[in-house]
């Protein structure tokens, strides 16, 4: 018998927020987080923006010492499943740790280890590279620190699926606690790819906005979008077995009903142009969830402001929801905070659960010119007070894996 999945505790640093309350209240605010590029010199790029994490000082949260053994990525990931720990009130000297796991992604990992440490062997040899690059730079390092953190002796792993890791990780860990194998689960994802060669390499393949307006730059579905802005940060949930959840008391965010993972088969970074694959995958979760499309009150579409990607998704939308998808409201995170690549599933997740709970459609902002090729009902501009019991989450990666989420508003 499959075992109800429940959020008992949430936490996210991400372009809008260090925060989860800062998070959400510039979300609803419909605020953007793009802004000029600081972490390094652009002059030699053509793209000039992204969504940085603002104001984050990383070595007052781990020490100084901590802070240079870990990349960007894994820093963020902690902090992220600090803020859902205590969100959560998890008090690890009450629960059996041997059944308690981490299932955390990323779809990049340490790049900018990586090229600091290539930079490194070329100017003084490879005998002098640090011996903490391996163990910084591996994506599995995220799992691996935040379970030596809180001593989860269950499974730590991540799922690596491009743009749909996050999400493909945080379904794994709901069939993980729902058969059975664990009863509480950290699990999300984090992203720090915000670097000259994460910039240049997305820049080449002509997947990145152009554009130098910050301010308006993501605009998901308009017609004048022209391609992605990156973002980086991280997404946590505590997620729980029902009978675990209530046996300690935690209070309840939401639940996690269904899950589908399908991969389009067709290209190596372009969607499959008829949306099949997505298609499929919203249909498997909606179907593993025991519902119908037309339950369904709110998706928050991948959404990525990529001329190919949005249209391609609102096709998969039209042709699973039929007449429903005129009731259906769709927004995309993406907007206000660029693109988290393997992060992004695990904020927009984030983002889903709360409009739950709170019954508030969150805005995809920047829509000025919605693109006829996208029509489907999305809350442009500012957000909504609408009651919704089930909302949906798309994540859409390179190589043609989709993976969806469909989340449910906790009903004591």
């Amino acid at each position: 018998m499959k075992r109800r999945v429940v959020i008992t505790g949430i936490g996210t640093i991400n372009p809008l927020g260090n925060t989860l309350s800062d998070t959400w209240s510039n979300i609803k605010a419909g605020k953007n987080g793009i802004a000029p590029i600081s972490l390094f010199d652009t002059t030699d790029f053509n793209v000039k923006i992204a969504g940085e994490i603002k104001d984050f000082n990383i070595e007052a949260f781990f020490g100084k010492k901590q802070a240079k053994r870990m990349d960007r990525f894994t820093q963020f990931a902690l902090k992220a499943s600090d803020e859902a720990m205590r969100h959560g009130d998890v008090d690890v000297e009450t629960i059996d740790l041997q059944r308690a796991g981490v299932f955390f992604s990323s779809g990049i990992g340490g790049l900018k280890t990586i090229a600091e440490q290539e930079d490194r062997a070329k100017a003084k040899g490879y005998d002098r590279i640090s011996p903490f690059f391996i163990p910084m730079a591996i994506i599995n390092i995220a799992s691996g620190n935040i379970a030596i953190r809180y001593g989860f002796k269950g499974m730590a792993t991540a799922s690596v699926t491009a743009c749909a890791s996050a999400t493909n990780t945080i379904g794994d860990a709901f069939r993980s606690i729902q058969h059975g194998y664990h009863d509480l689960v950290i699990a999300g994802g984090a992203e720090a790819s915000i670097t000259k060669l994460g910039l240049g390499g997305f820049s080449v393949m002509h997947a990145l906005s152009k554009s130098e307006d910050s301010a308006s730059a993501s605009k998901p579905f308009d017609q004048d979008r022209d391609g992605f802005v990156m973002g980086e940060g991280a997404g946590a949930f505590i997620l729980e077995s029902l009978e675990h959840a209530q046996a300690r008391k935690a209070k309840i965010h939401g639940e996690i009903v269904g899950y589908g993972a399908t991969c389009d088969a067709h290209h190596i970074t372009s969607p499959d142009p008829e949306g099949k694959g997505a298609y499929q995958c919203m249909k498997q979760a909606i179907e593993d969830a025991g519902i119908q499309p037309d339950d369904i009150g709110y998706i928050n579409a991948h959404g990525t402001s990529t001329p190919l990607n949005d249209k391609i998704e609102a096709k998969a939308i039209k042709d699973l929801f039929l007449a429903h998808t005129n009731q259906l409201k769709v927004s995309s995170t993406k907007s206000m905070i660029g693109h988290l690549l393997g992060a992004s599933g695990a904020v927009e997740g984030i983002v889903s659960v709360l409009a739950l709970k709170e019954g508030f459609i969150p805005p995809t902002i920047n829509v000025k010119n919605q693109d006829k090729a996208c029509d489907i009902d999305i809350q442009a501009n500012k957000g909504e007070n609408k009651a919704i019991t089930y909302a949906l989450s798309n994540s859409l990666g390179f190589g043609g894996h989709n993976a969806t989420l469909v989340f449910k508003k906790w009903e004591a």
